[in-house]
């Protein structure tokens, strides 16, 4: 860049954790910037609002932290604005002299075994949605089976579970929306099943948010002596971190105890692989599993037996999968967006107008163009370390920031006004403040901290002055 008398301009494309860590890690630079953070929800926060159940509330306080980086002079929020549709990367080089991709991931990746299709089925990502009152997902969401299984040992399958064992007048005090509420108060479930192809030292649990299952007065946690097994692997895992010896201990500790009177049973199994999800007329009826054992290095081998499970619904929650992005390279395999720390690659034959490609063979840096979170190194992690991610990032933006071709356009002024232009109705910094304000009062009146708006054109109503 030539001209040295404004500040450095920088757009984020996702205000989730992962952006706001690298809006943070600008500010703490020696740069003088300005920062804008486009979102495509009218209100900021990403996962932590629409990934985070509803029932973790100290999750939920890192919002705290995220606000100070928001109140920030340098940085302005313009949510409830779709990139690719509102604003594309050409409108937004105009405006900016690089460009931070922070999406994150909130597809549910694939697992491919009989059956997957059928009614009953779900992917734990749209429940997630539903029970934390995303606006693009249904209202309503089928809970008539009693019997559930959930497929996966992180710490999604660990809240889907939760959510779907608790009753809903045990979650009413939080924020859950009133659709939701009716949801669960309606869930028939009475067993839930999480079932892990291996065993207790490989799950993915951290160790709070496995002690929290315990914590309902509704939920009886249940682990089967024979699923507590470990090999030199395993033992090696346990010695190498005390978090995964934390998880073994507690699911040790809950094998040898006496089966409770709780009314909701929630099972935890390992050594049992999914191998097909049953049905008859279309609707699951059953899963099927087969058993498996530890081959001395922590991994797991079939044992050619097979168990079925009385089940009439099944949620897999075995990772996230970020989505293409318009006008940049994609790694299908991966779900990522090829970068070498976090500097954007092109793909062979790339070029910013090119259709999403495949993972590149060359290292050739797309100019000004760099990406942090889930979608630069996959949807695995706290979001905690994101921290990391960014920081990275933006050590490498500011290094190459003396090349910068530069914002042709870059006063304030010029990026509302192509939005107000398209007549785009975005959402500020002291929208979510108005909406904030607003979903409190909704709560007050039942003695709530807040009451989730669930239908976008109500979010930027209230966002409104």
């Amino acid at each position: 860049m030539t001209d040295q008398t404004r500040p450095l301009r920088v757009a984020i494309v996702g205000a989730g954790p992962a952006g706001i860590y690298a809006a943070d890690a600008l500010m703490k630079s020696d740069t003088d910037v300005s920062i804008d953070l486009f979102e495509r929800m009218p209100a900021p926060f990403g996962l932590i609002r629409y990934g985070v159940a509803p029932d973790h509330p100290r999750i939920k306080g890192i919002i705290t932290a995220l606000h100070k980086v928001l109140d920030k002079p340098q940085v302005r929020l313009l949510g409830n604005i779709d990139y690719g549709t509102d604003i594309t990367l050409d409108d937004l080089r105009r405006f900016y002299d690089a460009v931070i991709f922070s999406t994150g991931a909130n597809a549910d990746r694939a697992l491919n075994i009989p059956g997957i299709d059928l009614d009953g089925s779900y992917g734990a990502a749209d429940f997630v949605s539903w029970y934390d009152g995303h606006p693009d997902v249904p209202r309503t969401w089928p809970l008539d089976a009693e019997k559930v299984a959930v497929l996966g040992v992180g710490n999604v399958a660990l809240d889907v579970a939760r959510v779907l064992a608790k009753t809903g007048d045990e979650l009413l005090p939080t924020e859950i929306p009133a659709n939701v509420y009716e949801g669960l108060k309606a869930n028939k479930a009475l067993e839930v099943h999480v079932f892990g192809r291996r065993g207790p030292a490989q799950a993915k649990f951290t160790p709070l948010e496995l002690r929290e299952l315990d914590h309902s007065p509704n939920i009886e946690v249940i682990v089967a002596p024979e699923d507590i097994d470990y090999d030199e692997g395993s033992e090696a895992a346990r010695r190498g971190s005390k978090q995964v010896d934390m998880v073994a201990n507690t699911l040790q500790d809950w094998a040898i105890r006496d089966v409770g009177n709780r009314p909701h049973k929630l099972f935890l199994h390992f050594f049992e692989s999914p191998t097909e999800i049953l049905g008859e007329n279309g609707k699951v009826v059953g899963l099927r599993t087969e058993r498996t054992e530890l081959d001395g290095t922590g991994n797991v081998r079939g044992t050619g037996t097979y168990n079925d499970w009385d089940v009439q619904a099944v949620y897999r929650a075995v990772g996230y999968l970020s989505q293409n992005i318009a006008q940049l390279p994609f790694d299908d395999q991966a779900g990522t967006i090829p970068n070498e720390a976090g500097r954007v690659l092109a793909s062979p034959g790339h070029s910013a107008d090119s259709t999403p490609g495949q993972s590149p063979s060359s290292t050739t840096p797309v100019p000004a163009t760099y990406v942090t979170g889930w979608i630069k190194r996959g949807p695995v992690g706290l979001i905690g370390h994101t921290k990391g991610d960014a920081n990275e990032t933006v050590a490498n933006l500011l290094e190459d920031a003396p090349n910068f071709t530069g914002a042709t356009d870059p006063d304030l002024d010029a990026v509302t006004t192509f939005l107000e232009d398209k007549k785009v109705p975005f959402t500020t910094w002291d929208g979510w403040y108005r909406l904030d304000a607003h979903e409190r009062s909704l709560g007050e009146p039942e003695g709530r901290e807040r009451v989730k708006v669930v239908e976008r054109e109500e979010m930027v109503a209230a966002s409104k002055e």
